[in-house]
């Protein structure tokens, strides 16, 4: 009774796993028939990404896992992913049959009554689902049926298929890791929002603090590095301004403000012909180039080029060159 109960407990706290064979091997072939009595083996899908479901008729997990197995075949199908429904339940071919009609399943129901895929690959629960992969290694296993299953083979298919990344995977199947990003996020945000009354009240200290807590709180937000970037740059540190900027385009490559407020840096450092060059290249390229354009008036200005500037100034409204500290993606809705 005892080795019973510590049995037990070791499997509560041992890893959840659908099947007992290792990831990243070869998936054992088969050759079993459908209810209808067709013969289908692994091999024929070759190239394939292929989805087994191993599943019971009397289990309500099992045939939710059915269903939206039906949902994965109906997406992916064309991209070359092939969903088998395995079952050892031989005798309930007329349950297997019902299933088959009453959930509209269009992909093989394969019969294993010797229980032979059963062990080969080790099923531990019911339903268990297994991915192989194109070159016929398994993949990914999931047991059971949570409520992230669906998302979780579309994921990991998606991710074979190449048309996701490791991030968005880990996104996708660690549903507490994106919670926690969430979270952060909306403390980045707030943070930010909060940054941005105190610019617009000229509080360059505290908004200098806010959105630096903005950062900390979230450090890929482009617009926080970009508004700590002018906020330093009304507080003329030219070069703490520029790894700010630096950091959102590394962020973002193609962010105007983060171009335009590397001019303004080098304008500051008095590198004007490189200011210039820079600040030109961002007023071509951005739509709401108000920004640009008043920091390449002042860079023609300290230059001496005073109808150049002239230009530019003209080009800039009243109320953008009144609230200058602020990068255009803010101050074009003001």
């Amino acid at each position: 009774m005892i080795l019973a109960i510590l049995l037990s407990f070791f499997l509560l706290l041992s890893p959840a796993y659908a099947i007992s064979v290792a990831l990243g091997g070869n998936a054992p072939d088969f050759s079993l028939k459908t209810a209808e009595g067709k013969t289908i083996s692994l091999g024929e899908y070759k190239n394939k990404v292929v989805v087994l479901i191993y599943w019971r008729t009397d289990q309500e997990r099992s045939l939710l896992a059915l269903k939206d197995g039906q949902h994965i075949f109906n997406t992916y199908r064309k991209k070359g992913v092939q969903v088998l429904g395995l079952t050892a339940e031989s005798e309930h071919l007329e349950a297997i049959k019902k299933v088959y009609v009453d959930y509209e399943i269009e992909f093989p129901i394969l019969l294993d009554p010797d229980r032979q895929v059963y062990g080969d690959y080790g099923i531990r629960v019911y339903p268990s689902t297994v991915i192989i992969d194109k070159e016929g290694k398994i993949a990914y296993d999931v047991p059971g049926h949570a409520v992230t299953y669906k998302d979780a083979v579309e994921g990991y298919i998606r991710y074979i298929l190449g048309e996701i990344g490791d991030a968005e995977l880990q996104e996708i199947v660690s549903p507490h890791k994106k919670e926690e990003k969430d979270k952060s996020l909306l403390e980045a945000e707030r943070r930010y929002n909060l940054a941005l009354k105190f610019t617009e009240a000229r509080l360059i200290d505290q908004a200098i603090d806010a959105v630096k807590k903005s950062i900390d709180a979230n450090k890929d937000m482009v617009k926080s590095h970009i508004l700590l970037g002018f906020l330093l740059l009304e507080e003329k540190e030219a070069d703490e301004a520029i790894v700010e900027f630096r950091r959102a385009l590394e962020l973002e490559p193609r962010s105007h403000d983060a171009q335009t407020g590397i001019g303004g840096a080098l304008i500051l450092k008095g590198e004007l012909d490189r200011a210039i060059e820079i600040l030109d290249a961002a007023a071509i390229a951005n739509p709401y180039p108000h920004m640009t354009y008043y920091e390449l008036g002042r860079a023609y200005e300290l230059k001496g080029e005073k109808d150049r500037a002239i230009e530019m100034y003209k080009k800039v409204t009243e109320k953008i060159i009144n609230m200058k500290i602020l990068p255009s993606s803010i101050s074009k809705c003001r």
